[in-house]
């Protein structure tokens, strides 16, 4: 298996790269890192395979609070431009969303805690998701969504949030959710994040979001999965 150099962008501490962590380390891939919440500074597009565009608080439209999405946005229409293989969570895929040209807007309600998301009919039948279930639960964080990109491939859905997942290209991912949870990074989340925790049909309670860790396996290996899948696209 070639050794992949990934670069992932973080936007708050408490939203790391979870479980996939664990995948990049077994497979001996080299894992870089921008923390915008740090001075920071942008690789060389050449000097990167994969980029992995993590979750965060803030939207997408909050440029004059934090400037460096400019350069970020930019950044990511490049690695889509060079053919990298981009995979963004929550904020991530909202981030790519707007670099393809969709609209990103609040959703009707906030999703926060463990609810079932729904495959699309092409998802359940796209190696992707080979052995998935059509339907189950996932961790989601999150208050806006996004329009379809134009040329993108819906995925997923959930009761109250259309558009859970896209695939652009054969290679670009966008997750509203957070396959790559695991107990440690569930417990920072919801540290860091308690004063959103209404809860509501649609917000689960702290206490409901800790006690559902019998998720975070299935949910793991599913995140697994999918990075080998694009492992295999490039061998």
């Amino acid at each position: 298996m070639k050794r992949l150099r990934i670069h992932t962008f973080m936007h708050v501490p408490f939203e790391g790269l979870g479980c996939i962590e664990q995948w990049t380390s077994a497979n001996n891939h080299s894992v870089s890192y921008t923390r915008f919440y740090e001075a920071h500074q942008l690789p060389s597009i050449d000097d990167i395979d994969w980029l992995i565009v993590m979750g965060g608080p803030m939207g997408v439209y909050d440029e004059s609070v934090y400037p460096w999405l400019v350069d970020e946005k930019t950044f990511i229409k490049q690695a889509i431009e060079h053919n990298k293989t981009v995979l963004g969570i929550c904020l991530g895929s909202q981030l790519i969303a707007e670099v393809l040209g969709a609209k990103v807007h609040p959703n009707k309600q906030k999703e926060i805690g463990w609810f079932d998301i729904t495959l699309s009919e092409i998802a359940k039948r796209h190696p992707l998701f080979e052995d998935f279930e059509n339907q189950f639960a996932v961790f989601h964080w999150h208050g806006d969504t996004y329009d379809l990109p134009t040329g993108s491939t819906h995925l997923i859905s959930s009761e109250v949030c259309l558009n859970q997942a896209f695939l652009y290209n054969g290679n670009v991912l966008g997750l509203q959710f957070h396959f790559e949870v695991t107990k440690q990074t569930l417990k920072e989340m919801v540290e860091n994040g308690k004063p959103e925790l209404v809860q509501s049909k649609t917000v689960q309670s702290a206490e409901q979001i800790l006690s559902q860790t019998e998720n975070i396996d299935a949910n793991n290996k599913k995140m697994f999965h999918i990075l080998d899948y694009f492992t295999s696209k490039i061998q």
